[in-house]
């Protein structure tokens, strides 16, 4: 399985996929905001990532807005946020196979980029 989960809109997402030429790579692409994340899918993304935290992004506006920054939060607090908005997941998540890259720092964009070349 090929496929990335990010935001259309996302200036940062649309870079990835032209930087790394996902496309050309054949990967299926899944706007979260008009394809809302399932429960299954989420849960998959965990099992590959190790936890409901790595999936998470505390960049998101809502993290503040919502004092989340002041909570401590379990695994399963990551989960609901997550499935409730999607702003909470770290955009993009691609999975290739077995492998996950969570986010946009430029160490995950490169092995994405070697791993799509493969």
């Amino acid at each position: 399985m090929k496929k990335m989960y990010h935001l259309a809109n996302c200036t940062t997402c649309q870079a990835i996929i032209k930087e790394t030429k996902a496309e050309e790579a054949g990967v299926d692409f899944q706007n979260i905001r008009e394809q809302k994340i399932t429960a299954k899918q989420l849960d998959e993304m965990k099992k590959l990532s190790g936890s409901y935290e790595a999936l998470f992004s505390r960049r998101a506006l809502k993290y503040k807005e919502l004092g989340l920054k002041d909570k401590k939060l379990t695994e399963e607090d990551y989960r609901q946020y997550i499935l409730s908005e999607d702003t909470f997941l770290k955009r993009p998540v691609t999975i290739l196979g077995d492998k996950i890259f969570i986010g946009n720092d430029k160490k995950t964009v490169e092995a994405l980029k070697a791993a799509l070349k493969k």
